[in-house]
């Protein structure tokens, strides 16, 4: 899957990988020079007492570590280019996919896990790139190239490099195994402690409500430990690598001394010689240390990768159509036919043998009691959920085959949770019209009832935390419902979007929104039957099927299930 994903996003950046792998050639090359540069300063300079020698290939040395530098430097530059540009590129792509997905992928993965799919697991990813391009590209370079020259120096030591190797891969090898699942585990854990700090932050007010701050702080103490003890079984087999490297170091460089130092005293090696094969031993080492710590980091990588993919690889089950219809009548009716939907899996479905309509300039209201389906129903118009058999239609056409932008142009929705963005009122009420005008925002908030206390605030410039956490419940409701009114769509839907406000604000806002409405098709799901009983139509929805339709009169005489709910609310005087 690692493959894969950077394969998907590593075109643009070819001429800086081409780049990377030239100086790190470079880098390379002068890096192998200098073992055998030093060498010769020994054997035919320092040996024979030539200074002038020694002075030359001391010159010569500067300037091929002048080199080495330049060429690590420059691989270090191209390298974090190409690994910040990757990662930005992914984290753009993976916001982009996952604003396509319906509730139904959301809720799949979880919003924990995307939010660390697109954070964490997009930096171990960018972190092993940059990894790569700065110190492990040279690594096969400087090995391969190490071992040549070593054997150009003395072939009886070769098989002291072949040991060192053998020792340190092996060893390494059964590390990284152990790794694999723990990286595995760990990003999973990273998942659990951010959903419970999630729930923990947007729950605060409950929290305290029911004094859980105990029975919080242990919970999250408990996701807190589960990474802390997993994360050191990680540290401790990550702490086993530097201390087994140094000790093949150090063995390798002893076995050298050791036999080497034989071999000089019969003449088969010079002293120079030695001291070159020892570098060369130390950089053929050095970089299969660097190669391990790649290695070491590619199991959480990989893991990662994975974890990206899987949401790249999963398709929306709304889709744009191949051929949208990009234009339509816009009059705002809305026509169920022989609607079902079904969640994946379930055994029986949600919605079953839905048909009605709602006609420009009507209100339609939809009552139930709680599970009946009302969300659902509203959720099947916007294309926020797609029928699994039967069809919506927007003025004639299947929502499914409309351009998607054209139907929410079309649809004002506010949803049974209204959601502010943090920043201000104003930028608030530009998720309506972005070009609106100051007027057209203080109409839209006169008719939701909201003028008075947005004035209170500061204003339109005034700030808005994340969620609407600093507004109550109904002023939320009303900055949402302003919020809708200022697409002035066809189509208004109203899912539960008065239940937080007062009876007085209640009848306010449903007295402006008549005249605003009134050309548009409007359907309203409430909780209350004193705020439906003049709707046009009252559809009451009984465990995913219409039990009654009709007007409130009507529905008082000949659908007991509606009869029930007014009971239940009010009394017989007030029913009428």
């Amino acid at each position: 899957m690692l493959h894969r994903l950077v394969f998907r996003f590593v075109k643009p950046y070819y001429g800086l990988l081409v780049g990377v792998l030239l100086l790190q050639m470079l880098a390379a090359v002068a890096s192998l020079t200098l073992p055998t540069l030093n060498a010769a300063i020994i054997d035919d300079g320092v040996a024979k007492g030539d200074t002038a020698f020694i002075w030359q290939r001391g010159a010569l040395m500067l300037i091929v570590s002048i080199a080495q530098v330049a060429g690590q430097v420059g691989a270090a530059f191209c390298g974090a280019r190409f690994a910040m540009g990757f990662g930005r590129d992914v984290r753009a792509a993976l916001f982009d996919h996952v604003l396509k997905f319906s509730t139904r992928e959301v809720n799949k993965f979880g919003a924990p896990s995307l939010i660390t799919r697109n954070t964490n697991d997009v930096q171990q990813v960018q972190q092993l790139l940059l990894m790569g391009c700065v110190f492990i590209a040279s690594a096969p370079l400087t090995a391969g190239g190490g071992i040549v020259m070593a054997l150009r120096e003395d072939m009886g030591l070769s098989w002291l490099i072949l040991a060192a190797v053998g020792a340190l891969g092996a060893i390494i090898g059964v590390l990284v195994a152990f790794m694999t699942p723990l990286f595995r585990a760990n990003q999973e854990r990273i998942d659990n402690i951010n959903r419970v700090l999630r729930e923990q932050l947007s729950g605060i007010r409950v929290i305290r409500a029911f004094t859980r701050e105990p029975s919080e702080h242990k919970r999250f103490q408990a996701a807190n430990n589960d990474l802390m003890t997993l994360g050191f079984k990680i540290g401790t087999l990550f702490s086993l690598l530097f201390p087994v490297v140094n000790l093949i170091l150090n063995l390798s460089t002893t076995g050298v001394m050791w036999f080497g130092g034989e071999r000089a005293d019969v003449g088969d090696i010079q002293v120079g010689q030695l001291q070159a094969f020892i570098q060369y031993l130390m950089q053929i080492l050095m970089s299969v240390m660097m190669a391990t710590m790649m290695l070491m980091m590619l199991p959480r990588a990989q893991v990662c990768g994975t974890r990206i993919m899987e949401v790249f690889e999963t398709a929306s089950s709304v889709t744009e159509p191949a051929n949208p219809v990009m234009q339509i009548v816009s009059k705002g009716r809305i026509e169920f036919r022989d609607v079902e939907y079904r969640y994946p899996g379930a055994e029986s479905p949600v919605l079953q043998d839905l048909s009605f309509t709602v006609e420009p300039g009507t209100i339609t209201a939809v009552v139930g009691a709680t599970g009946a389906g009302k969300t659902t129903l509203v959720n099947l118009i916007p294309r926020l959920a797609d029928v699994t058999a039967g069809s919506v239609l927007v003025d004639g056409v299947d929502v499914r085959q409309l351009d998607q932008d054209l139907l929410w142009a079309h649809v004002g929705l506010v949803p049974q949770k209204p959601y502010l963005f943090s920043g201000t009122v104003a930028s608030n009420l530009e998720y309506g019209k972005p070009e609106a005008s100051e007027d057209e925002m203080w109409s839209a908030l006169r008719i939701a009832a909201a003028e008075t206390f947005v004035q209170e605030r500061g204003g339109l410039d005034s700030s808005i935390a994340q969620g609407g956490t600093d507004v109550s419940g109904g002023q939320r409701q009303r900055l949402s419902i302003a919020r809708a009114v200022m697409k002035r769509p066809d189509v208004y839907v109203f899912d539960d979007a008065f239940s937080a406000l007062d009876v007085a604000t209640d009848v306010e806002v449903r007295s402006a929104l008549v005249k605003e409405t009134r050309q548009a098709a409007v359907l309203v799901v409430a909780q209350r039957v004193t705020s439906i009983k003049d709707a046009d139509q009252i559809l009451v929805l009984d465990e995913g099927r219409i039990v009654g339709r009709g007007t409130h009169a009507e529905l008082l005489t000949n659908c007991p299930t509606y009869a029930e709910i007014v009971a239940s609310q009010l009394s017989a005087e007030e029913a009428l």
